[in-house]
């Protein structure tokens, strides 16, 4: 894999800067991170941070509405903006000769967005209908990572519904934006990155002139979002109206990805060697004889691996036949687990898992929009963005004694059960399936 460089450096405004320059690419990549997800949003507004990467999208005091669209589209360019548990972000990717034309944008959206009654009740009605779209009116569409967390967790930060409750957003003000704006969006609880066809020196230059005068605002104190782990079993039943076949998710806590790095990287070789290819554990003794038609291992909720600082999950999730039930699924899966646990786990198995995942490290971060995202989110959660340069070593490090000592934390009464029961299923049985515990945040 190809060595990025990277440098940075901190503006007087305390936003932070990484230049990571490849040249011959021809494009650059334009990204900020901010240091604001799903699990800073407060009691009664689920669902904010996502509303509000919307509204950042709504124009500004310079630019009308849909002005950066058309900006950054007839440049031959694309963009779009995500969140996060931990994290929001905005990115371009432009011919490298419009650098200057991303950095305006970006210091733009971050100097003075427009915030107004109509673009908030007009996003309102977006979002809603992004949740109806991709939640209400799909099979399993808050499975598991909506259905799951209340389940897993019993704090509102770590449990409540990212993509938010239609009352909660209803109620989103003009106030709550502002408020949300001046504290969270702030230069100096930011990253931006610029990455690809650049040259560093006046990537640096540019980046002073666009965002140096943006006036200095502190970085919210962030609290500690961990919590005690389960320490027995906890579970939950989700009716899903138009689920076509029972589903499961099996979540556990991970070691902190920031403090514990290697130990993390553990699960994600776990999880591929369970259930990454025909060959894989659970491929060939769960989905092949038939216990469930569809099972999958990995690290984290929402983003995939290393997406989330302390607390992340560690989740197994499966699809199957009424024919069986949850319990015969999990406890295959488990068996499988224990044996990784008790044996370790066979060389070749452990070299196919390393040069898989280094193999995807690569494709991901080979196009300059998931390279500039990575190195983003690298500097922003773990503040070292050489991490992705550094990361496959760490993960070829690894030893089968580390897999199955991630493998032996994984057991039946530290875990949290989700069972996804089509609505046709639960009127079969004595009532409407319900929820054995309730949810911490608004499950709809």
């Amino acid at each position: 894999m190809p060595d990025f460089a990277v440098q940075r450096f901190t503006l007087d405004n305390g936003l932070r800067v990484v230049v990571a320059p490849q040249s011959g690419s021809g494009v650059v990549g334009v990204s900020v991170h901010y240091d604001v997800g799903f699990r800073s949003e407060p009691q009664g507004r689920t669902g904010f941070a996502h509303l509000f990467e919307h509204l950042m999208f709504q124009g500004s005091e310079s630019l009308p509405k849909l002005e950066h669209f058309r900006v950054v589209q007839s440049s031959g360019g694309v963009f779009n903006g995500s969140t996060h548990l931990d994290y929001t972000d905005y990115f371009e990717v432009l011919p490298s000769a419009g650098l200057e034309r991303g950095l305006f944008l970006e210091a733009d959206r971050m100097r003075a967005p427009t915030i107004t009654a109509e673009n908030l009740a007009n996003q309102v009605d977006v979002v809603s209908e992004e949740i109806r779209l991709n939640v209400l009116n799909q099979p399993y569409g808050g499975f598991p990572w909506i259905w799951l967390p209340p389940v897993l967790y019993e704090t509102f930060p770590n449990a409540h519904n990212g993509y938010g409750d239609f009352v909660d957003l209803q109620a989103a003000t003009v106030e709550d934006c502002v408020d949300f704006f001046w504290t969270y969006y702030a230069p100096a609880n930011a990253v931006l990155t610029i990455c690809g066809d650049v040259d560093a020196g006046m990537a640096s230059d540019l980046a002073s002139s666009h965002f140096g005068d943006i006036p200095f605002r502190p970085a919210p104190q962030r609290p500690s979002f961990d919590e005690p782990a389960p320490t027995t079993q906890r579970r939950a039943v989700q009716t899903d109206p138009l689920a076509p076949s029972p589903a499961l998710a099996v979540g556990w806590r991970m070691p902190d990805p920031v403090a514990d790095l290697s130990g993390y990287l553990a699960y994600v070789l776990l999880g591929s060697i369970l259930s990454d290819g025909e060959a894989s554990r659970l491929q060939s003794a769960v989905v092949t004889p038939g216990i469930a038609t569809e099972m999958w291992a990995s690290p984290g909720l929402v983003g995939g691996a290393l997406d989330a600082r302390h607390p992340d999950a560690f989740v197994l999730g499966a699809l199957h036949t009424s024919g069986r039930t949850a319990d015969d699924v999990i406890e295959a899966a488990l068996e499988q687990i224990r044996a990784v646990a008790d044996d370790g786990v066979e060389p070749e198995e452990l070299r196919r898992a390393v040069i898989r995942f280094s193999a995807d490290l690569f494709r991901e971060n080979d196009a300059i929009a998931g390279r500039t995202r990575t190195i983003g989110s690298l500097e922003l959660l773990h503040g070292r963005a050489e991490l992705i340069n550094e990361i496959p070593a760490r993960i070829a490090a690894l030893s089968a004694e580390d897999i199955a000592a991630a493998a032996a934390r994984l057991g039946i009464d530290n875990s949290a059960v989700l069972e996804v029961v089509p609505a046709e299923t639960a009127d079969q049985d004595s009532g409407p399936a319900q929820s054995s515990q309730e949810p911490a945040g608004g499950q709809r």
